[in-house]
Order: structure tokens, then sequence, then C-alpha cells
């Protein structure tokens, strides 16, 4: 597979925003109601946070949503185009994810999910996470998950 990063610019958001409701359409009968993912602003995000689109053999697949703290990384929004979801995409995403907050010098990645997305939390646990805690959120669970990359 044929892969490259670039930054999302704010003539992005629209495709940012179709992608992204492609991605959680899923999880619209799993939770019964929209993921919050897919009623963000993304002009706004483009602009205040680190966007990466994942472009795979010439076609934008996938990306991710990081936003630097003082000594994490949280990553608010990972989604994967439907056409391109069981190829490795997420993997490459948190690989890129865990090189960003490397190069910023932070001491590892945070984020969290949903609880009903056990795909996810399965994904995210193989890949070193931990579970920080649970709290009820909107009728649901959500789970909060942290990586170190300090050794």
């Amino acid at each position: 597979m044929n892969f490259q990063f670039r930054r999302a610019a704010e003539k992005d958001a629209m495709a940012v925003r179709s992608l992204t409701r492609a991605a959680y359409a899923k999880w619209i009968p799993v939770i019964g109601r929209e993921p919050l993912p897919m009623k963000a602003n993304y002009e706004s995000a483009i602009r205040e946070h680190l966007v990466d689109l994942l472009e795979v053999d010439g076609s934008f697949a996938a990306l991710i949503e990081m936003i630097p703290e003082p000594e994490w990384l949280l990553v608010e929004n990972v989604a994967v185009a439907p056409s391109f979801q069981g190829r490795g995409c997420a993997r490459i995403l948190m690989d890129h994810a865990q090189n960003t907050a490397l190069g910023l010098r932070l001491k590892g990645l945070r984020l969290f999910t949903n609880k009903l997305f056990e795909s996810n939390v399965d994904l995210y646990l193989r890949q070193g996470f931990v579970v920080d805690r649970e709290e009820s959120f909107m009728g649901g669970v959500t789970v909060y998950m942290s990586k170190s990359l300090m050794s």
C-alpha cells in the first residue's frame, strides 16, 4: 500500500466532514444517535488542531485529528473511509499520532471512545493503550485510554 500524509487545509473541511460522517455511520444503530465526530465543526478543527489526511494510492482514505496538550497528544478523531476499513489504515494513523507526539516531545497519547465501539477499543488495546477510566455519557459509557511513550 502506497500512502502519504498531508496536513488538512480549510479547503478540505467538506471532505473531512464527509469522510468522518461515512466512517461513523455504522455506529448510529449501535448507540442510537450520531456519534459526536459526525457533528463537529471541521472548519474550526482544521484551524485549531492538527488534522492530517491519509492518502492511499492517491485517494483520500482516512484522517486523524490531534490536539497537542502540555504533556499529551489527544487523539480527537480517527476516521477511515468505509472502502478502506480493514486494510490497516487505523494502525497507520495511530503510528502517525505516536510519531507526532514523539516529535513534539510529549509524554504519550490520550484518546476516548464509546464503550460500545468494541472493535475500536480492541484496536487501541492491541496498539498498547490502557484503559484509564470509564464514565457515563449521553446514555452510554466513554472509555478514556492512554499510551505512554516514556521508556
